[in-house]
């Protein structure tokens, strides 16, 4: 098992970790512990780069695999040997524009629900850029400019964003996290990470996010799409 700096402090720039395996046929490695973020819940993965002693590779893909982390490096990198101490290094510029992008997204399911009552139903991410689908049919008139408006004023105020652990059965009892679908997450998992934007939204989430709601920048909703009945697909942009 590798594990997940990223989890406990998103804002680590850097880590020195060991090396536990060497993947030769897929240029990978895996560490006993990370800070680049794993592929999953629609936010992408990190890259960077690793240095050792005698060598340095560029991480361009990050995967888990049976609760192993594997490290892709780029092709014709070198690969550190097993046991080796490596440094991390994650591509902060990228890292810090998903942060912004995943908070801006919680931002935007707490303000539909406060204002709607509508669930999220699905989401994906790219820097500075998403999409976020909502069981609407059709959407209310002037939603967009609505939405754009209470997204924005929240940026603003500034919301302090909390990570906390709780049991399974404890954040399956907690009213505000039931839209957020927790009972998906597979029972073998007992501890449920919760993202609060204190005073907003309160979800399950493994992703990155920024400290504040002030340092998510500029929101703006591109455009609005029908994906069949009763499911609307809303897609941003921050500046």
């Amino acid at each position: 098992m590798t594990r997940l700096i990223y989890l406990e402090d998103a804002q680590l720039q850097t880590l020195n970790a060991t090396v536990a395996s060497v993947l030769a046929d897929a240029n990978a490695v895996v560490l006993d512990e990370t800070i680049f973020y794993v592929t999953g819940g629609g936010q992408p993965h990190d890259t960077g780069s690793l240095t050792w002693n005698g060598g340095s590779a560029t991480v361009v893909d990050v995967r888990k695999r049976d609760g192993a982390v594997h490290h892709v490096l780029a092709d014709g990198d070198p690969l550190p040997p097993v046991g080796a101490s490596v440094t991390c290094h994650v591509d902060w510029g990228r890292r810090h524009e998903l942060m912004r992008t995943h908070t801006a997204m919680h931002i935007l399911c707490g303000v539909i629900w406060n204002e709607y009552g509508t669930a999220v139903t699905g989401g994906n991410m790219e820097p500075l850029k998403g999409r976020m689908d909502f069981e609407f049919d059709p959407l209310p008139d002037g939603f967009a400019e609505r939405v754009t408006q209470l997204v924005n004023e929240e940026i603003a105020a500034d919301r302090p964003i909390e990570i906390s652990v709780l049991p399974r059965d404890t954040a399956l009892e907690d009213a505000d996290l039931i839209r957020t679908k927790v009972n998906l997450i597979p029972e073998f998992v007992k501890e449920i990470r919760i993202v609060d934007i204190v005073g907003l939204d309160k979800q399950a989430d493994g992703g990155t996010h920024v400290m504040s709601t002030g340092e998510v920048g500029r929101f703006s909703i591109t455009k609005t799409e029908s994906k069949g009945k009763g499911n609307k697909r809303i897609r941003i942009e921050l500046s």
